[in-house]
């Protein structure tokens, strides 16, 4: 009898636990939302000025979108490229910085000549 008290008080005890992770899954406000998604389809639109004025009007910069911000479960410079936006997914590109990769396993070359 007494095991049963214990297991009864534990899972007690133990449920507001399961019910606040469950409940707390990702909400996010509704005017960031309202934002994001007027930055996704601006990046979308193919117009740089569009991009420009959606980024300005909601304090966000180039550089952080293009590294933070996902649409539709894609990258936003992957978006732009989707729909054909080539002129704002270069834009975000460039904010970003050129990217190079450097093997450094391969610094040292022989050439070889027969």
């Amino acid at each position: 009898m007494n095991k049963l008290n214990v297991i009864k008080y534990m899972t007690f005890a133990l449920l507001p636990l399961l019910f606040t992770s469950t409940s707390s899954a990702a909400t996010i406000d509704p005017t960031l939302e309202r934002a994001l998604v007027n930055v996704c389809v601006a990046a979308a639109s193919n117009k740089p000025v569009k991009l420009k004025n959606a980024l300005s009007d909601y304090n966000l910069t180039e550089y952080n979108v293009a590294l933070n911000l996902m649409c539709n479960d894609v990258d936003v410079i992957s978006f732009a490229e989707q729909h054909h936006a080539t002129k704002t997914a270069g834009r975000l590109q460039n904010s970003i910085g050129r990217v190079g990769i450097v093997d450094v396993a391969a610094l040292t070359k022989f050439n070889v000549r027969f």
